[in-house]
């Protein structure tokens, strides 16, 4: 199927213009999908954007965007957190339906992946969720970037590089960050949700996988009913899916044929 894509700007929830863009069909979309990209990262990851594409050539569209502070996006990133991570989730799904049509599917990679997991069973017209080498915690971050500068914790602001550039990083994004419950919110949910993870995921283990599908489909005592949860492993995948291209060919078409199935129940 021809796919087309469309640069979009949009009220996050902190009130700063987040950049987009939308890949879509030429044809009538099948369904409707919102990514998130991870902690650091933009729309324009390779992963997030061949999948996106993919996802549209198959008939859906989908809208990449960055959070606030990132990418083509305004504000200041080191303002930011999980909280407005998730603001700026639901102005995405808001813009979306408003403007093309009400969110089926999220998908998160990474952060982004734990941030849709969180949102899912909020979200009224969304069916079910993605999450590709996503965090069963947000509070295992927060301490990850206390390791890489002590100043973050003993002076409440500090400096990391990650990806050859350096971000500001204040005392209040860890707290946010070890403030969320985020096992609670998932033993919430009951709505499907697909979970890709590389066994040799060397930024975070295939334990994060194992618990985050242990979170969604145990129940005990007044919870309610499990999430229909697939885990699919990536053998030999790296975290960002770069290493090899047949590792996003196949993302891609799961999601795909997984997105169908949701669309038709």
């Amino acid at each position: 199927m021809v796919r087309r894509s469309e640069r979009v700007a949009f009220a996050g929830g902190s009130g700063f213009q987040l950049s987009g863009i939308v890949d879509l069909p030429d044809e009538q979309p099948l369904g409707t999908a919102v990514f998130t990209h991870c902690f650091t990262c933009n729309k324009d990851l390779k992963a997030i954007v061949r999948i996106s594409r993919g996802l549209a050539e198959a008939g859906y569209q989908v809208l990449r965007y960055d959070l606030t502070g990132l990418g083509g996006s305004q504000g200041d990133f080191s303002q930011t957190h999980f909280s407005s991570n998730r603001d700026d989730l639901l102005a995405a799904c808001d813009f979306m339906s408003q403007h093309y049509a009400a969110v089926d599917l999220l998908i998160g990679h990474s952060f982004g992946g734990a941030c849709s997991l969180s949102l899912v069973e909020q979200i009224g017209s969304v069916r079910g969720v993605v999450a590709v080498a996503a965090p069963s915690d947000t509070g295992h971050l927060a301490d990850l970037l206390v390791r890489m500068d002590r100043k973050i914790a003993s002076q409440g602001t500090g400096s990391v590089n990650i990806g050859g550039r350096d971000y500001t990083i204040h005392g209040s994004m860890l707290a946010d960050f070890r403030s969320f419950n985020l096992p609670a919110t998932l033993r919430q949910v009951t709505k499907p949700a697909m979970l890709f993870h590389s066994p040799v995921d060397e930024t975070l283990g295939f334990e994060h996988a194992l618990r985050l599908f242990a979170l969604l489909t145990q129940r005990s005592g007044n919870d309610p009913e499990p999430s229909p949860t697939s885990l699919i492993c990536l053998p030999g995948a790296d975290h960002l899916l770069v290493r090899n291209p047949a590792d996003i060919e196949f993302v891609t078409a799961v999601i795909a044929a997984w997105f169908k199935r949701l669309m038709n129940d």
